[in-house]
Parts: C-alpha cells; sequence; structure tokens
C-alpha cells in the first residue's frame, strides 16, 4: 500500500484527481466505481474542472455506485443517487447507458443487489475504486463484523452509520444498506482510498498499523496489490 500524507484536504482532492485522470488517459472505458461522502467531494470537484476544460475526455468512463441508503427516496437530497448525480455524473456527462447504480427504494432489496451483481459480473471487474473509510472503519456498507459479505447485499447498518451528515438530520433513518461486497471491491484493478475528517484519527491509526480484522473492514486493502491511500486531514 501506497501512504500519501498531504498537507489538507485540498492537496489530497488534487493528487487523488491526478491518479485518476492518469488512469483515464490510459483506458478511456475505464470502470469507475465512486463512493459518496465528504472524503471525496473536492475530488469530484476536481474531476468536474477537467471535464470543463476538455468536454470529450470522460466520454467513455463508465461509473458504478459502491452504495446506498435503503428506504429512502433517490431524489432525497440525502441520497447517494443525489449526491453522485450533482457531484459527478451530470457533471461529467456520464449517459445511463454507462452508469450502474442501486435504487435507494427497492420494492425488493435482495432482487435489486442479484441486478447490480449481474450488471458488475458482465461489465466488471471494476478498474478504479475510490474509498472513503468509515469511523469505524468500514468501507461502502460493509460494517465490522465476525465475517463479511462478497458480494452486494443488504447491509445493516451501524450506529456510526447513521450519524453520517448526510442522514443524521432525517427524522426517518434508512433503514438498511445496500453496497458492493468485499470481493467485488478487491477484485478492482487498482483502488483509492481517501482519509480526511477530524474525528477520524484513532481509526487511522488503527488502520495505519497493518493489522488485518473484519472488525475494520478497511484492513483488508492491505492485501491488494495496488492501493494508493490518501490521507489529507
Amino acid at each position: 500500500m501506497n501512504i500519501i500524507h498531504c498537507r489538507d484536504y485540498e492537496e489530497m482532492s488534487g493528487k487523488a484527481a491526478t491518479l485518476v485522470i492518469q488512469e483515464v488517459e490510459r483506458k478511456k472505458n475505464l470502470l469507475l466505481c465512486a463512493a459518496t461522502g465528504n472524503s471525496p467531494t473536492g475530488f469530484y470537484a476536481k474531476l468536474v474542472e477537467k471535464s470543463e476544460k476538455d468536454k470529450i475526455f470522460f466520454d467513455q468512463l463508465k461509473v458504478i455506485k459502491l452504495d446506498e441508503w435503503g428506504g429512502i427516496p433517490e431524489n432525497h437530497p440525502s441520497s447517494c443517487e443525489y449526491y453522485l448525480q450533482t457531484k459527478l455524473v451530470e457533471p461529467l456527462r456520464i449517459p445511463p447507458e454507462r452508469y450502474i447504480s442501486f435504487q435507494s427504494n427497492p420494492t425488493d432489496p435482495a432482487a435489486e443487489c442479484a441486478r447490480i451483481q449481474a450488471e458488475l459480473d458482465t461489465q466488471g471487474p471494476i478498474d478504479l475504486c475510490i474509498l472513503g473509510i468509515g469511523a469505524n472503519g468500514h468501507i461502502g456498507f460493509n460494517e465490522p463484523a465476525l465475517f463479511l459479505e462478497p458480494h452486494c447485499h443488504i447491509a445493516r447498518l451501524s450506529g456510526h452509520s447513521l450519524t453520517h451528515t448526510m442522514v443524521q438530520s432525517l427524522n426517518d433513518k434508512p433503514t438498511y444498506g445496500l453496497t458492493l461486497g468485499l470481493q467485488d471491491i478487491m477484485r478492482s484493478r487498482k483502488i483509492i482510498l481517501l482519509i480526511s475528517g477530524k474525528n477520524k484519527e484513532q481509526i487511522i491509526q488503527e488502520f495505519l498499523s497493518g493489522k488485518i480484522t473484519t472488525r475494520l473492514p478497511a484492513s483488508l486493502l492491505w492485501l491488494h496489490p495496488d492501493v494508493d491511500c490518501l490521507i489529507g486531514i
């Protein structure tokens, strides 16, 4: 794992954008797995700047959504779908045929997971996976547990996840999560892990110890051959 300590959030965002742009230059139809949350927001803004300067740069890029809050409308400002549409998909002009996305409020969540898994099995594996790390060490909605799921699944959300800024103010909290599994993530050709946030000092220390445990799902990334971990607190 390549650990990159950045001066601040802005430098982290810029370095991450440079890495992604380099990968897209190598493979124009790259499949990008996109996370949501505070950590990648500045980085996505840098990609949008690139798109505004070079309007065809991302014209073959494919995107798959990492995870979604279950049980809230897709057009709700707290949904991952709303976040990605406004921060990445619409600004980069990614059409529906190049975007794989969990529905946030499906009538059959298990069938929705199976649908996304089939899409990934057909179009994958992921070329470049963007991840953040939760304050409890989760990646996507792969929460700390005795065992972790390999593929797309319905996730039981932890108390930590439900305090996330995206949903903490909601009266009706999400009742579950939808997420890619650890095997799906670990099959990615390359992973960029973005770590930011003043409340994450402890989990950063635990993660950087290199000890691998399902109680800290992000620690499994130490087993992947190509991870750039950018830390910008």
